[in-house]
């Protein structure tokens, strides 16, 4: 299965349409555009970025869709964190995706959100997030048009290493 459609010359730097220019910046900046990326066209990219999505409120949950699938992208709290069998996975400008154990289902989680929702004592943020998290779940559960598909993301964990003495 190919998931991009391959032409020839380079493969696109950053994923979309983009376009040579010419641009000429003081020393210092160049200097400190270095120090984001060695690439000086990606650190421009991440600084415009990373500049939208904070003039843009990022909402506390929402579904990031490519193609016909979609994931729930959180503002990572700690709320969602304390939670057993979670583990959040940051991907980029202040958001995760929500990673469940092997053993944890996705009904059972939606079923402890809406438990700590009654019961717990949350902060603003964290209650939005549970709250958008639970709607997104409870609308795709209830929706004739959506499946849940349940897939596993592969996480690597380093060992630590005993000290010697």
């Amino acid at each position: 299965m190919e998931l991009f459609k391959r032409g020839p010359g380079r493969p696109r730097k950053f994923g979309r349409a983009s376009r040579a220019v010419t641009v000429t910046l003081p020393e210092d900046v160049l200097t400190r555009l270095g120090g984001v990326d060695s690439d000086l066209g990606r650190s421009i990219v991440t600084l415009v970025e990373r500049s939208r999505t904070r003039a843009r409120a990022a909402k506390p949950a929402e579904l990031s869709g490519y193609g016909t699938h979609a994931v729930i992208i959180v503002t990572p709290v700690q709320a969602l964190k304390r939670l057993a069998g979670v583990q959040l996975v940051p991907i980029g400008n202040g958001r995760a995706l929500i990673s469940l154990e092997r053993t944890y289902s996705t009904a059972r989680f939606e079923l402890e959100l809406g438990d700590a929702l009654a019961g717990g004592n949350f902060s603003r943020l964290e209650r939005q997030t549970f709250e958008a998290i639970a709607e997104i779940l409870r609308r795709s559960r209830q929706s004739r048009r959506v499946t849940l598909d349940e897939r596993t993301i592969i996480v690597l964990e380093t060992k630590r290493q005993r000290r010697r003495l």
